[in-house]
């Protein structure tokens, strides 16, 4: 069974670009499986190297990630029906974790009072004002 993962899946696993249940049944494969875990630590190794593919560069720089902007719209209901369903696609069928993270923190933002925002926001605002220079006018 070990040997039926591919080894874009193992890159993925070490991108951690895989939903979370997939992510834990390679880790128990791997535990397992020290032939498979020597596997893993060859891909890496290489990738380490610099062999990449174009394919790897993608997944790695999360070129088809929507951007916050996009995700805050996508949970306002306020993208068009094409981007909404990418956007669909992208969350649930792809299972991309980081999205699936930041939209998740979009919506506990969204969710938050009017008192626990102004909160954030006076603290951001002390924490970097002594850093903030005056006007030479």
């Amino acid at each position: 069974m070990n040997g039926d993962l591919t080894d874009h899946e193992l890159e993925s696993y070490l991108d951690e670009a895989l939903p979370a249940e997939e992510m834990a049944r390679i880790e128990a494969h791997l535990r397992d499986d020290p032939t498979l875990l020597r596997r893993l630590a060859h891909l890496n190794a290489r990738r380490d190297q610099g062999a990449h593919t174009i394919g790897a560069i993608w997944r790695r720089q999360r070129l088809t990630c929507p951007d916050r902007e996009q995700l805050g719209a996508f949970l306002l209901g306020a993208l068009d029906p094409e981007e909404e369903d990418y956007l669909e696609f992208h969350l649930r069928v792809v299972g991309c974790r980081v999205c699936q993270a930041n939209l998740e923190d979009l919506r506990q933002r969204q969710a938050e009072t009017e008192d626990v925002a102004e909160t954030r926001r006076r603290r951001y605002f002390n924490s970097s004002a002594g850093y903030l220079g005056r006007s030479q006018g």
